[in-house]
């Protein structure tokens, strides 16, 4: 399998080096520091399996979530393994739901990236130990105390995560742009949740959106 693998630290990249060549069944045909230049060097360079930090300071693509998006968007059929230190649950999800095939925790990289790489070339996925016991901890908690939206914030963090703008729903319900605002504010209050990221998460994995 030809690999590209991308992080901002080269010890890292050194480090993802050593593994991926003690597999035996890979090639490194290229490395990338950064958002901008993976999408550069995916342009030029074919590959079978790209394994990439989620979150690397960049120009247009420094979200995280945004990258992967826009690597799906035009490298559909390359597999992604993300080597991460992000344990949030919502972002695990959402970077599930953008395709990525496998999740490794960076702290448990040595002996869980070759795992990933032998279950992503077999068509399956694959995620860390640490992370899949914080997902299943994660679906507990949801279950035992699940915090209720009124039917307007529900409306609107629906609308949010369908890809509306604050001011276009605004507009859609006749309301003031700053009504909308406080609304989507209270539904992150009442959910304990505080970027955007995390608020599309939360209204797919309730079925606010597909």
């Amino acid at each position: 399998m030809r690999v590209i693998i991308a992080d901002d630290h080269p010890v890292v990249r050194i480090g993802l080096r050593m593994l991926i060549d003690l597999s035996r069944t890979c090639v490194i045909v290229g490395e990338a520091d950064g958002p901008d230049s993976l999408l550069s060097l995916l342009s030029t360079t074919p590959c079978d399996l790209l394994i990439t930090d989620f979150s690397m300071p960049g120009n247009q693509q420094a979200d995280g979530l945004k990258m992967l998006s826009t690597v799906r968007r035009h490298y559909a059929s390359t597999p992604i393994i993300l080597v991460t230190m992000f344990a949030n649950v919502a972002t695990l999800r959402v970077a599930f739901a953008q395709g990525v095939m496998a999740i490794v925790a960076k702290d448990a990289s040595a002996t869980e990236l070759p795992l990933a790489i032998k279950s992503v070339g077999e068509g399956r996925r694959f995620i860390s130990e640490s992370l899949r016991t914080a997902l299943a901890q994660a679906d507990v908690e949801a279950h035992s105390h699940s915090p209720s939206l009124s039917a307007k914030e529900h409306e609107v963090v629906r609308m949010l995560a369908s890809g509306m703008t604050v001011s276009e729903i605004a507009s859609y319900f006749k309301r003031s742009v700053s009504t909308i605002s406080k609304q989507k504010s209270m539904a992150m209050q009442r959910l304990g949740i505080s970027t955007d990221v995390d608020l599309f998460a939360y209204a797919r994995d309730n079925g606010m959106v597909h």
